[in-house]
């Protein structure tokens, strides 16, 4: 009986450890869901979702301006990509397909792309550096789909079919739940799928992940790559049961100039949407269960909250993170 109660105390202790949770919260808007997030530098933020909503602080967090896109009220823009405090590019998910750019910090927005094809849904959007980028969006006719840009996302262009050296299996696609299951590694194009089939795409040609996969709400979510681009995190699972914890994570090591799978990998506390290195080895990933931190690039996790967001982001020249999700809610944590 002394036992018991040893462990149920220990537990106690946990939980109320975890309801004091090291996440600020920022700012909220009650009816909107935030999954795309951009921090171009230690003090701009910017964030985008639903109902046509922008958001964005000039002052590292400390106040806030809520923007809805005119003519794109109902829209759900899930990725954004910004520069800096005036120039910014967001991607709107379902048909029509649409992408739209500022250049004056959210007061008016120019249309750079626009697709009317029923099939259509834009995931995510990244940017190799200040000029080439890329837009993932779920495959048409059983062919993934891809558009890149050399100037800015002023112009887009589909790459061809023929850059695709694996094909994509029936069932298999994207989540657009966090802004983030795509990636540069130096000139390479990275990204993961999920659904009935979840892989590791690099430059067009696709390697099993051995991750939870198999139904429409499960496999890769998000990716990462460490800022010395020797390794790679994954994160996932099933967004209906977050609460599973079985292969919802993997780790990647270069070795001969060849990426494989890190074996010694314990799994972060649930379904997660996003990843990101602050560093080579601290790593922090989110989902609609919590937040899990990693010291050793991705080995052990640890939950440190059990707030939910989808996105997390980190904050250029400090070690923090910057998270957003539903009811418009911005967080932040610091490591220093």
């Amino acid at each position: 009986m002394r036992i018991i109660k040893i462990v149920f105390l220990l537990l106690l202790w946990n939980q109320q450890l975890l309801s004091q949770s090291p996440i600020k919260i920022l700012t909220e808007k009650k009816g909107v869901s935030l999954r795309g997030l951009s921090i171009p530098s230690e003090k701009v933020i910017w964030a985008s979702g639903s109902k046509g909503t922008v958001v964005k602080s000039m002052n590292g967090g400390e106040s806030f301006e809520w923007l809805t896109v005119n003519g794109y009220e109902t829209r759900d823009f899930r990725a954004i990509h910004a520069w800096d405090d005036n120039e910014v590019i967001i991607v709107a998910i379902a048909a029509p397909a649409v992408i739209l750019k500022t250049f004056d910090g959210g007061i008016s927005w120019k249309k750079v792309y626009e697709n009317a094809d029923t099939s259509m849904f834009l995931d995510a959007i990244s940017f190799k550096n200040d000029k080439i980028g890329a837009v993932i969006g779920d495959p048409i006719n059983d062919t993934l789909f891809l558009l890149t840009t050399k100037d800015k996302g002023n112009h887009w262009v589909k790459v061809n079919a023929r850059f695709w050296k694996s094909k994509v299996n029936k069932g298999e696609a994207f989540f657009a739940s966090s802004n983030s299951n795509i990636g540069y590694l130096n000139n390479l194009i990275v990204f993961v799928t999920g659904g009935l089939k979840s892989r590791l795409w690099i430059n067009g040609t696709a390697m099993p992940l051995f991750m939870m996969e198999g139904g429409k709400s499960t496999g890769a979510n998000s990716i990462d790559i460490s800022p010395d681009g020797t390794k790679f995190i994954v994160v996932g699972g099933d967004y209906m049961k977050n609460t599973l914890t079985s292969d919802i994570a993997r780790g990647f090591v270069k070795f001969n100039n060849k990426f494989q799978i890190n074996t010694a990998f314990t799994m972060p506390n649930g379904y997660r949407s996003s990843v990101k290195f602050l560093n080579n080895n601290l790593v922090i990933s989110c989902g609609t269960s919590g937040i899990d931190v990693s010291e050793d690039a991705g080995k052990n996790w640890n939950l440190i909250s059990n707030q939910s967001f989808h996105v997390v982001q980190h904050q250029p020249n400090r070690k923090a993170a910057f998270f957003a999700g539903s009811g418009g809610s911005i967080g932040y944590l610091s490591f220093e």
